[in-house]
């Protein structure tokens, strides 16, 4: 039973009063008697189905009238011009179902309990997200992850570099010890891996330029609408490069994700609420630069109890970008906030040269990367600074060794860029299954 028209080559001028057969599912239905009018949904969209009781099989017509919301069917009939809508409908005159629902247990996703969340998800919804994924939002948000994955690999593939892969399976953190995920590794303690970095700087002097999207995991407590336990991470590293060059890289796949959700999602992007001239504006427009120093400044302006030193949580961040209207790179932040591998600005080694990329519209970081402590000397200093054992980083540190060079990269939170894209309340809105401290199931 393969399937070889859509819903939406339906809705062409050139359909009506073409004999056609189509699968999908129950989206609505009702029936006046006589008549049932049913919407038919598949991936594609949705159309109205037109069923005649003087014009069916009448246990057909039974059978149609009983078929509750996400019954599976074949309809046949002849696409018709709805003058209401100005799309087309179907003359139904055969249906076959497929996969009924049983009466004694409807679909649980009902209009009624998708008000309920009120913008968000109750606990409800995420218990049974495995069937929250059909409705329309959720199918709405999974094309608009699609297209972004999509962007970021032609981003990356246009300017010939590799895809290359990392462990999920490490000794050692990159983020901080607190957030690592510890896991029994055969008599050893092994991590969930935080993020590619590491392991892409040993392959940098082979490939010069490299990138991945892969799963990372963070064992946060946060309950913030941008925190997930594990979550997808886009991450590129360059050889031969500054802080300035990365950053550039940063900014241009942005405004690639942008345009390239222009191009393919305008109407789910529509369907959000989301305002089309806004992302443009994110797609044209070049990024403006702030220094660390500058956003404390803003911040304690606006009354934020922050000191030079702190790193900015995401509650600061939120107030730093509630008022932009296109990202912002912060750059440069103090050495004493950051981890030994960004590398101490040579003008003034109180900071490193390092970059976050913050959304407007209070969404925040979405990008942080930088320049790497990229010689041997460096690097040993700046973990002997901190404490941090030599053992766990000492291939790490061989790189330097043989051949070490200049080099930098970014890591972006891709579920963070498409939930600052669709408008979405929380993260979890944006990623099929999500994974947070307080949830493991479906």
């Amino acid at each position: 039973m393969a399937k070889d028209l859509w819903i939406s080559d339906l809705q062409s001028g050139d359909m009506v009063e073409q004999e056609i057969s189509i699968q999908g599912w129950v989206k609505r239905s009702r029936s006046s008697g006589k008549i049932i009018f049913l919407s038919l949904r598949d991936s594609t969209g949705s159309i109205q189905c037109v069923a005649k009781k003087d014009t069916l099989d009448e246990q057909k017509f039974a059978d149609l009238k009983s078929a509750l919301i996400e019954s599976s069917l074949v309809i046949t009939g002849t696409v018709k011009e709805d003058q209401r809508s100005g799309g087309n409908e179907i003359s139904v005159s055969d249906v076959e179902i497929i996969g009924a629902v049983n009466p004694e247990a409807p679909f649980p996703i009902t209009e009624s309990a998708m008000a309920a969340a009120d913008g968000g998800e109750t606990e409800f919804l995420l218990d049974n997200r495995h069937l929250y994924l059909r409705t329309s939002r959720m199918t709405t948000m999974l094309k608009i992850r699609s297209s972004v994955f999509g962007a970021i690999h032609s981003y990356f593939r246009g300017l010939d570099f590799i895809e290359y892969q990392a462990p999920c399976f490490v000794a050692g953190a990159v983020e901080g010890g607190s957030t690592l995920f510890e896991v029994p590794y055969f008599g050893r303690k092994a991590y969930l891996t935080q993020s590619w970095q590491l392991y892409a700087e040993a392959a940098m002097p082979a490939l010069e330029r490299l990138y991945t999207i892969a799963p990372s995991f963070r064992a946060e407590k946060s309950r913030t609408r941008r925190h997930l336990t594990e979550f997808w991470h886009a991450e590129m590293e360059i050889a031969w490069a500054g802080n300035d060059d990365v950053m550039a890289h940063g900014e241009a796949l942005v405004r690639h994700i942008c345009a390239t959700l222009l191009e393919e999602r305008s109407a789910e992007l529509e369907s959000l609420g989301r305002d089309l001239e806004m992302i443009k504006r994110f797609a044209e427009n070049p990024f403006p630069r702030i220094r660390y120093d500058e956003a404390v400044e803003r911040l304690q302006a606006l009354g934020v109890d922050i000191e030079w030193g702190d790193d900015l949580d995401y509650s600061k961040e939120k107030i730093l970008t509630a008022d932009f209207d296109l990202p912002h790179f912060l750059t440069h932040y103090p050495k004493v906030a950051k981890p030994f591998y960004h590398r101490p600005d040579p003008e003034d080694d109180k900071y490193v040269l390092c970059h976050d990329l913050l959304a407007p519209e209070g969404y925040g970081e979405i990008i942080g990367g930088g320049e790497r402590t990229w010689s041997e000397q460096e690097i040993l200093e700046r973990i002997d600074e901190e404490g941090t054992s030599r053992e766990a980083y000492e291939f790490y540190i061989d790189v330097r060794r043989y051949g070490g060079v200049p080099h930098g990269g970014f890591g972006l939170g891709v579920d963070r860029v498409i939930a600052w894209l669709a408008g979405a309340e929380h993260i979890r809105e944006v990623i099929p299954f999500p994974r947070d401290s307080r949830r493991v199931t479906p």
